[in-house]
């Protein structure tokens, strides 16, 4: 029998990434599978999906915007019309199943798709589960999950403890360290610090790093630092001035397993797939959550590691006043880096994808 599989959500590269993933596995799982993807209008994943080869179809759903009521006088309008064109796209494609990754595009989809009494399923990426997954969990089969203890938010005979699935070629990094140091132009007897905060970068993290970076070269630390396009120019004129060859910095990085492999720890955001990574490339790491994340997310991702001592918390806030300082403090103490790094590999799960399908496959 050939399945048909529809795979909705989106918005961020949290979200699209998880989901290209599962439909890679679906696709050699499964031979002669058919895959449509359905996401939201405008977002990035009606770029980044046709891109991984596979179709997609945009509803016009947004989200709700918290700071202007105003701004969500056409939600009703464009939910109503995402419901419909979704019960369309169901009745079409004919789907034997559908799997919400989270983002706008999910809920209609979803529930649609219960409606039309095709099984669902959730992959849920953050240690806090979102408004949309908490009500479509009770009609889905099975809800994948990355982090313990989400029975507080959905079924617990439902849930199956899967990781995120992230890109593979961090999983074997040891070998990688001279190819990576190498490659960012760093020396082999020095610690090295690496600064992410997502695709677009983050201010905070940025500021203080910048503020910083003198004390922290003078403490024989050296960097690899993704600061984002709107931050870029603004270290590149910083590094001028210091003149250094101990600093590697670029907008974006691609080579991110070179980057994990050349790094001792990472000042990294919060975001589920940020803290999946970390977890399989077994850093240690200082976490510094985007305070405006819906929910606040990424503090209860940030939370579920520090409550097990496998990372170190600094508020956004506090960045300017405690990043700097405990950047230099962690880097003196061997031991405790050795403890967080053995602690949050205990987190990874580095087959989450196969797991996912299988998941899937079973209840199929």
């Amino acid at each position: 029998m050939s399945y048909k599989i529809i795979i909705s959500g989106g918005g961020t590269g949290g979200h699209i990434y998880p989901a290209v993933a599962i439909a890679n596995e679906l696709k050699q799982q499964i031979p002669g599978i058919e895959i449509l993807f359905v996401g939201a209008e405008g977002k990035m994943e009606m770029e980044k999906v046709p891109k991984a080869g596979y179709q997609i179809v945009g509803l016009p759903i947004a989200g709700i915007n918290r700071s202007s009521i105003i701004a969500n006088l056409g939600f009703p309008f464009k939910l109503i019309k995402s419901l419909w064109k979704a019960y369309k796209i169901i009745k079409d494609f004919k789907p034997n199943a559908s799997i919400g990754v989270g983002g706008y595009a999910s809920g209609p989809t979803l529930m649609m798709s219960n409606l039309l009494g095709v099984k669902t399923f959730l992959q849920e990426q953050n240690s806090y589960a979102g408004i949309t997954n908490k009500k479509l969990s009770k009609s889905a089969q099975k809800i994948c999950v990355a982090y313990p203890n989400m029975n507080r938010f959905f079924p617990e005979e439902k849930i199956v403890f899967t990781g995120n699935p992230v890109r593979k070629d961090i999983l074997d990094l040891e070998h990688k360290k001279n190819a990576g140091l190498e490659k960012f132009g760093l020396a082999k007897n020095k610690k090295t610090l690496l600064v992410i905060g997502g695709s677009q970068g983050a201010r905070s993290i940025n500021l203080a790093i910048n503020k910083g970076i003198s004390e922290l070269l003078s403490n024989d630390i050296q960097l690899i630092w993704q600061t984002g396009t709107s931050f870029f120019s603004e270290a590149k004129k910083t590094l001028e001035t210091l003149n250094t060859k101990n600093v590697f910095v670029s907008d974006f990085i691609y080579e991110m397993d070179l980057a994990y492999a050349a790094s001792d720890f990472v000042v990294s955001r919060a975001g589920a797939l940020s803290v999946s990574e970390l977890c399989l490339a077994k850093k240690p790491s200082i976490l510094v959550p985007f305070p405006q994340a819906a929910e606040d997310h990424q503090t209860m991702n940030a939370m579920s590691l520090v409550n097990y001592e496998a990372a170190i918390l600094v508020e956004d806030k506090n960045t300017t006043i405690d990043l700097i300082s405990k950047t230099i403090e962690l880097s003196k103490n061997d031991s405790y880096m050795v403890k967080l790094s053995q602690n949050i590999a205990k987190f990874a799960k580095p087959n989450a994808a196969k797991e996912i399908v299988e998941v899937i496959t079973q209840m199929l």
